[in-house]
């Protein structure tokens, strides 16, 4: 008997579930498939959730879902070999339910939403590998599992497999990868006692702060680091583009292990003990980079789609939001009795580009080349502006007038007054 079902959806991190929980609410048949022994054990996140898009999925999610603390102050750090200047950012506003971020460990957040994608309907089958999509000509009509048998049709296929999307690239919808593209990221999730946690970061109860870095910790290379709070552990990591390490005689294990001796960073996280040490790669490339999104019976969502904002360190949420757009293309389709046919799917596209999605990603386009071919920006600018402070904050007789000068001068000497003029350009136009 020939298995089939409305949509086959490959993956189950949070693009994929929010595709497949969407569909089995309308009451579409749907069949999820994950590689992993469980839903989001082969997922690795920072991982901070973004609960504007999970509430349109699960407006009472917070009744159950698994989520350490919400967040009440964001930090922005630029470190040089010693010192960091930088802000922060803590209001009661974010204080006040309901809270608009969350720190999570996704193997349990993961594990979560499979459940209410489950109990939404959909058959959920881990431990199967999709080895490639069944075609007629060009359109999708199915998958090919490792499994005994392993052919199953649909009417669609929704493309959640993650960054790699090797799925994609076998059938020629997704070109090669581009290092320069993706970021490999490592990170640390040290346990500490919930009360040494609070003292340090000057919380209380599920209150939580979020530390995002740049500057000399990634040597030069593109990329940053990070350290979120969670109940009784913290998560510290790291990500540099994938091209710079090629480059660099350094290895991402060697670069977290300086960046936790860092004097502004050791503090945070002495005498805790590390359980866990992940890896993973992130779309970095933007909206430039990005694949072919739709076509005749398939569609692509989340990170396979290059779906994160670097810039502002947004991943989860996109990957929500294309989920819910790529199962409500389908879903209005079927209810309108149309196919799913390439010209019917550019509705997907549609979504996507009126939604702070694609808006987001095209006003950030340029920002990757930028800092790709402008190293100043992790090195000396780090530098500079921690000498800066330093000047200006040591009292030792020297008028301000005098310390101006010096700043100036340091300044023009290590990049030239064109060189500022023109990376103060280059960042407007990236940022415009």
């Amino acid at each position: 008997m020939v298995e089939k079902f409305d949509v086959i959806v490959v993956g189950a991190g949070p693009s994929g579930n929010s595709a497949a929980l969407r569909l089995a609410q309308a009451g579409l048949s749907v069949l999820q498939l994950e590689r992993g022994e469980t839903s989001g054990s082969k997922n690795v996140q920072g991982a901070i959730l973004y609960a504007d898009a999970l509430e349109k999925l699960i407006p009472d999610f917070r009744e159950d879902a698994p989520l350490e603390r919400h967040i009440i102050e964001q930090r922005m750090w630029v470190l040089d070999d010693d010192s960091y200047i930088g802000s922060h950012y803590r209001s009661d506003a974010f204080n006040k339910q309901p809270y608009n971020r969350y720190t999570m460990i996704r193997s349990q957040f993961d594990k979560w939403f499979s459940e209410r994608v489950q109990k939404a309907g959909a058959l959920v089958i881990c431990e199967t590998t999709v080895t490639n999509l069944l075609l007629d000509n060009q359109r999708v009509i199915g998958v090919q599992t490792d499994r005994q048998g392993g052919e199953i049709y649909a009417d669609a296929v929704i493309l959640a497999d993650g960054v790699n999307s090797l799925l994609a690239k076998k059938a020629g919808f997704h070109p090669e990868l581009q290092p320069k593209d993706v970021a490999l990221a490592v990170k640390e999730i040290h346990f500490l006692p919930q009360e040494l946690i609070e003292q340090r970061f000057n919380v209380k109860d599920d209150e939580g702060v979020v530390i995002e870095m740049v500057g000399k910790i990634t040597k030069g290379m593109m990329g940053t680091g990070f350290l979120y709070t969670n109940r009784e552990s913290v998560t510290i990591g790291v990500g540099c583009m994938l091209s710079d390490f090629k480059k660099q005689n350094t290895t991402p294990y060697a670069l977290l292990e300086q960046m936790k001796a860092h004097p502004a960073i050791q503090p945070l996280i002495q005498g805790g003990e590390m359980k866990e040490y992940t890896a993973h790669l992130i779309p970095e490339g933007g909206y430039n980079a990005m694949p072919d999104l739709y076509g005749d019976g398939w569609m692509i969502v989340g990170d396979a789609g290059m779906f994160v904002n670097a810039v502002h360190r947004e991943g989860s949420n996109l990957a929500m939001t294309t989920g819910m757009h790529a199962a409500d293309t389908l879903i209005e389709l079927r209810k309108e009795g149309k196919e799913f046919s390439k010209t019917n799917l550019k509705r997907y596209q549609s979504k996507l580009d009126e939604s702070f999605v694609m808006k987001d990603l095209k006003k950030y386009k340029d920002m990757p080349d930028v800092f790709h071919t402008n190293p100043q920006f992790f090195n000396d600018y780090p530098e500079m502006l921690s000498k800066a402070a330093r000047t200006m904050l040591t009292v030792d007789g020297v008028d301000k007038k005098t310390k101006e000068k010096e700043i100036r001068h340091d300044f023009r000497r290590r990049r030239s007054l064109f060189g500022l003029v023109g990376d103060a350009f280059k960042l407007w136009r990236a940022f415009e």
